[in-house]
C-alpha cells in the first residue's frame, strides 16, 4: 500500500442548483414518506426508556449488543455517546433526508412513476381509504400514526407478500430512504471515519480549457464550424482529437459542465448532481434495473474505475459474423485498440490490489479459477484511489478530460458546456437528407462560476459540414428521434451488464474505500453457454452511498448494525454479458430517457452461478460473514454454527482435512440462495455499462448505423460511442468505444478532407 499523501487538499464545493420549488409531495404524503424512512431506519431505544411512537424499543441486552458492535467495527477508544446518537438517529430529524428527498423526488423520478408513489402514500395516510389502507399495511389505521415496530412489520411483511407488486414497493422505498439517509446522515460519516478526500493522493493539475461563452438577449447565436460533436465522452474525446488533427475545424457540445481538479472528487450530494445523468439513477419501468451513467464534460470518463480491457475474440468473431462487419476481426481494428491504449498509458504492471480486489485473486487462484489483473489507464501510475466515482482529483486517470480532449484543444477544438442539443438540422439536397449543424439551448455558468446561481439562457444554432452524435447509449438514440429520423432500430437492442453481488465482511479493518476500485478480474465463467455469454466476476466501489443503500433491508437494528461494517466489508460482483435487452425511448412528458428492460432467463442463471462463486471466493479467503441482495436470503456466519444447519455435519463425513468450500453449513447456505433465485420483484440489478441503442450493422433493417458509423437514410451525420455496439461488449466498454470512435472518426476526417478537396477543384474548373 502506498504512503498516505503529505499534500491532501480539501476540495473546492461545487453546489447544485436549487431544488424545485413545487413540492412533490402534498404535507400528508410527506409525514407518511417520513415516517416510512423512521421506520427503516428507526431511532432505536431501551424498551426501559423507549417512546413507542417515536423509537423502535429493543430489549436491553440487544441495545447493548449494539453498542458494543458499533465499537467493534467502526469506533476506537470510548465513543459510547456518539454510538449512542447514532443508534438514536432517524430520517425525519435531518433536513437534509427531506432536502435530498424532495430533489430526487422533483428531478429525477419521471411523472407517472411519481403518481403511483403519492398514490400509495395517500393510501398509507387517509383513513377515509381504509380499505386501501387495510389492503398495504394491515390495518385501518393511518401508516404514520402506527407505532414503529408496527410499521416495521408492515414493511417486513411487503417483502414476503404474494403479490409482486408489494415486493416491488418494499424494495423500491426502501431503497430511496437508505441510500438518501446514507447520505445525509452525520453520525454514519463520523463512525465509519470516511475521509472526504483519498488519503493516498494528491491534488493534480487540470487542463485549462476554455469555453466559448454568449452574450445575454433574445437573438439567435449562429456558429459555423467543419464538424460538431454532440457529447464530450470517451467516443466524443477520442473523435475530436483525431478530427481536429486532421485539420478540421471542430466544436465539441456537452450538455453538462466541466469541474476541474480542485472540485474533485465530489461529495456524494454534489457528484449526483453535477456528474450523473438524472442523478445517478434511471430506473427501468418494471423496477428490475437501475442504470448509472456519466453526465459531465468527459462523459463516462470521468467517473468510471479506470478498466481498460481490450474487446476479447469471441465478441469480435460474434461482430464480424454474425452482424456481418469483418472490421472487428481485421488488423485495423486491433491497431485501433493498441491506438487509444498507448494515448491513455494503459499497463497492469504498475497495479497494487486493495483488500477486494486480493480477495478476488487469491481467491480465484486457491479454487483454480482463470483470472487475471485489469489494465489501467492511468499512465503507468499506481493509482491507490477509491473515489474515482467522484472524479478524479488527482487527473492521474487518463479520461477524455486530461488525454484525448487536451489533444483536441492544441490542434483548435473549441468547446460549449451546458449546451442542451434539441435536434439535428438538415436539408435536402438532390433528394438526399444532409446534416447541416444542430441547434439547442446554452444554460450560462452563475456569476460565481457554479451552477446553483442565477443563469440565462441562449438559443444557439451551429451550422457544420458534419454533425457526431456521441451523447451515449441512453441520450444518442433519443436526439436522432428529436431529430425526425424513423428507423425503427433506434432506441432498441440495449445492452446494460445487469449486475448482482455478494458481500462479506472480515475480521479486519478493510477500509474499501482505499485502494483502486477494479483492477481484478475472473474469466471462468464468462461462456456459460458456449456462445460468448456468461459472467465477469469484478470489484466495485465501496464509498457509502454507492454500497450501504443496496443490501437487503430485514428490519431496523438489522440494517443499523449492518451499516458500520461497512470498514470491514468488500463486495464482488456478478456481471453478465447479456443475451436480454431493452429499449430507451422519451419520456412522454419531458424528453428525458426512460427504458424497458426484459431479461433473459439464461441471463439470470449466469449471474446466479456468479454469485456462488463470489460467495466461495470471499469463503476461501476467511469471510466471517457473507450475504446477497436477495430477500429472504439470511447472512451466512461463518462461527455461528447454529445457523445454516445441513443433514450432514463434517463429523459425520469423517472428513479429517479443511473442507474448504466443502463445508456442508456453508454449501447448505449455497443451495439457499439457488432455490430463492433472482425475481425482478425482489432483486433490483445495476448497469454501470449502456450499449447497442443505435447497433452499428450492415442495413437499415437490423441496425441504425453502417459499418463506418454513418446513420442509414442520411448524408453527414455519424454516430460515434458505444451505442453503436452490435451486441454487448462482456468487458468494461471503454477501450472498445474508444477504438470504434478511432476507426469512424478517422474515417469521417478522410472522407471531409476528400470532399474539400472535390469542392476546392470544382470551383477552380
Amino acid at each position: 500500500m502506498p504512503e498516505p499523501s503529505t499534500n491532501v487538499v480539501e476540495p473546492v464545493a461545487s453546489p447544485a442548483p436549487p431544488k424545485p420549488e413545487a413540492d412533490p409531495l402534498t404535507s400528508s404524503q410527506w409525514r407518511s414518506l417520513l415516517a416510512f424512512a423512521d421506520a427503516v431506519i428507526p431511532d432505536l431505544a431501551p424498551k426501559s426508556t423507549a417512546n413507542a411512537e417515536t423509537s423502535l424499543p429493543i430489549p436491553e441486552n440487544e441495545y447493548s449488543t449494539a453498542l458494543s458492535t458499533i465499537q467493534q467495527y467502526a469506533l476506537r477508544g470510548s465513543h459510547e455517546d456518539l454510538a449512542k446518537q447514532y443508534l438514536a438517529e432517524r430520517p425525519s430529524n435531518l433536513p437534509d433526508f427531506k432536502e435530498t428527498t424532495w430533489r430526487q423526488l422533483a428531478l429525477y423520478v419521471p411523472e407517472d412513476p411519481r403518481k403511483q408513489l403519492t398514490t400509495i402514500l395517500s393510501i398509507l395516510e387517509y383513513v377515509i381509504t381504509r380499505l386501501g389502507a387495510f389492503l398495504l399495511t394491515g390495518y385501518a389505521t393511518p401508516f404514520a400514526d402506527q407505532p414503529i415496530d408496527i410499521r416495521e412489520q408492515i414493511i417486513q411483511s411487503w417483502f414476503t407478500a404474494r403479490i409482486a407488486t408489494f415486493r416491488t414497493l418494499a424494495k423500491s422505498l426502501t431503497m430511496l430512504c437508505k441510500r438518501n439517509w446514507v447520505t445525509v446522515s452525520p453520525t454514519l460519516q463520523t463512525i465509519l471515519n470516511f475521509p472526504r478526500t483519498p488519503v493516498h493522493q494528491s491534488q493534480g493539475k487540470s487542463f485549462p480549457f476554455e469555453f466559448i461563452q454568449f452574450p445575454t438577449g433574445d437573438s439567435v447565436e449562429m456558429i459555423e464550424t467543419d464538424v460538431v460533436i454532440v457529447g464530450s465522452g470517451c467516443g466524443a474525446g477520442v473523435a475530436a482529437k483525431n478530427i481536429a488533427e486532421a485539420g478540421h475545424k471542430v466544436i465539441v457540445v456537452e450538455q453538462a459542465y466541466h469541474w476541474d481538479a480542485k472540485h474533485l472528487p465530489m461529495t456524494q450530494q454534489e457528484a449526483s448532481s453535477h456528474l450523473f445523468l438524472n442523478g445517478a439513477s434511471i430506473i427501468a419501468d418494471d423496477s428490475n434495473l437501475s442504470i448509472a451513467a456519466g453526465s459531465v464534460f468527459g462523459g463516462g470518463g470521468t467517473v468510471n474505475w479506470s478498466a481498460s480491457l481490450q474487446t476479447q475474440g469471441f465478441v469480435r468473431r460474434e461482430w464480424a459474423q454474425t452482424f456481418g462487419l469483418p472490421f472487428f476481426t481485421s488488423a485495423e481494428f486491433q491497431a485501433c485498440l493498441d491506438s487509444v491504449c498507448n494515448r491513455m498509458g494503459v499497463s497492469a504492471d504498475h497495479i497494487e490490489h486493495n483488500k477486494a480486489n486480493r480477495t478476488l485473486m487469491e481467491g480465484a487462484r486457491k479454487l483454480g479459477w482463470a483470472h487475471k489483473a485489469v489494465p489501467q489507464n492511468t499512465a503507468g501510475k499506481t493509482h491507490y484511489c477509491g473515489y474515482c466515482t467522484l472524479g478524479c482529483g488527482s487527473c492521474e486517470k487518463q479520461g477524455p478530460v486530461v488525454s484525448f480532449l487536451p489533444d483536441a484543444a492544441k490542434s483548435g477544438a473549441k468547446f460549449i458546456e451546458g449546451f442542451e442539443c434539441e435536434e439535428v438540422l438538415f436539408e435536402m439536397r438532390g433528394g438526399l437528407k444532409v446534416a447541416v449543424g444542430v441547434k439547442g439551448t446554452w444554460t450560462s455558468r452563475d456569476e460565481m462560476g457554479g451552477v446553483s446561481g442565477k443563469r440565462y439562457k441562449k438559443a444557439v444554432v451551429i451550422k457544420a459540414k458534419r454533425v457526431v452524435v456521441s451523447g451515449g447509449t441512453m441520450q444518442s438514440p433519443l436526439l436522432l428521434k428529436r431529430s425526425g429520423l424513423k428507423n425503427w432500430n433506434i432506441g432498441q437492442n440495449l445492452r446494460a451488464h445487469p449486475v448482482s453481488f455478494i458481500a462479506a465482511v472480515f475480521p479486519e479493518e478493510v477500509r474499501p474505500w482505499e485502494g483502486a476500485i477494479l483492477t481484478s478480474v475472473v474469466t471462468e465463467f464468462e461462456n456459460l453457454d458456449g456462445k460468448g455469454h456468461g459472467v465477469k466476476l469484478e470489484t466495485t466501489a465501496m464509498l457509502p452511498n454507492t454500497f450501504i443503500g443496496f443490501p437487503v433491508w430485514k428490519g431496523g437494528l438489522d440494517y443499523k448494525m449492518l451499516a458500520p461494517k461497512l470498514k470491514h466489508m468488500i463486495a464482488l460482483i456478478s456481471l453478465a454479458r447479456d443475451v436480454g435487452s431493452g429499449t430507451v425511448y422519451p419520456d412522454p412528458k419531458d424528453g428525458r430517457a426512460r427504458f424497458k428492460y426484459v431479461f433473459d432467463r439464461a441471463d439470470k442463471e449466469h449471474i446466479m452461478e456468479g454469485l456462488l462463486a463470489n460467495a466461495k471466493m470471499c469463503y476461501v479467503e476467511g469471510a466471517t460473514e457473507i450475504m446477497t441482495v436477495i430477500p429472504g436470503v439470511p447472512v451466512f456466519k461463518r462461527n455461528d454454527p447454529s445457523t445454516h444447519p445441513s443433514s450432514t455435519t463434517l463429523a459425520e463425513s469423517d472428513v479429517d482435512y479443511d473442507p474448504g468450500v466443502n463445508d456442508p453449513r456453508f454449501n447448505a447456505w449455497l443451495d439457499q440462495i439457488k432455490a430463492k433465485g433472482l425475481s425482478d420483484a425482489d432483486v433490483l440489478f445495476m448497469s454501470a455499462h449502456q450499449m447497442g441503442t443505435c447497433r452499428m450493422g450492415t442495413s437499415e433493417r437490423n441496425s441504425v448505423v453502417g459499418p463506418k458509423g454513418k446513420v442509414w437514410g442520411t448524408e453527414g451525420l455519424y454516430v460515434c460511442d458505444a451505442s453503436v455496439f452490435p451486441s454487448a461488449s462482456g468487458v468494461n466498454p471503454m477501450v472498445t468505444n474508444m477504438a470504434i470512435a478511432e476507426w469512424i472518426s478517422r474515417g469521417l476526417a478522410k472522407e471531409l478532407k476528400r470532399t474539400e478537396a472535390e469542392v476546392g477543384l470544382g470551383s477552380k474548373l
